[in-house]
């Protein structure tokens, strides 16, 4: 079982039938299936925790989300069961509707620059980190159209994950 609280959705105000795409962070304490989402791309990585297995169509795929910040990509429409690893986690979640929306999750660390070109949204996983609207903390995110040649660039031991969406053109 766990929570889950939404980050950001499109279009605005969108219920979960009808988003283009949707980012949240997850509480998972307990082993349960996830929600089936068929015709959604889905984008996971784990924030904080041991991590869990993740088994897809009754065993016909297997993944370890053990490390933090390493995003993995599935279809939203296999079932999956969860054997946690130990204890509870909290994971990062993108989700896209197939065909109207496309995107992917990049992991940004400090010491490196990092260009806004195409980022729809940054989330700050561990640490702060300055931008242009001012200091986001760990937990926060960043929802904006990026200012075009403009880089990001931080200190310490900031993790960041940067989430890149593209709609469709209808």
């Amino acid at each position: 079982m766990g929570r889950t609280r939404e980050i950001a959705v499109f279009p605005p105000g969108a219920d979960i039938a009808s988003f283009l795409w949707r980012v949240s962070v997850a509480e998972v304490d307990s082993a349960a299936p996830f929600s089936t989402f068929p015709g959604v791309d889905r984008h996971i990585a784990l924030l904080e925790g041991a991590g869990f297995t993740m088994t897809l169509d009754g065993g016909s795929s297997e993944h370890r989300l053990h490390e933090p910040f390493m995003p993995f990509a599935f279809p939203g429409e296999a079932s999956v069961d969860v054997a946690l690893a130990n204890g509870p986690t909290r994971d990062f979640n993108l989700m896209l509707r197939r065909g109207k929306a496309r995107g992917r999750v990049d992991v940004w660390r400090a010491g490196v620059r990092h260009p806004l070109d195409g980022v729809s949204l940054v989330y700050v996983a561990r640490g702060e980190v300055e931008t242009p609207d001012g200091l986001l903390r760990a937990g926060d995110a960043w929802l904006y159209p990026p200012p075009v040649g403009e880089t990001m660039f931080w200190q310490g031991d900031t993790v960041a994950l940067a989430v890149f969406i593209e709609l469709a053109k209808v």
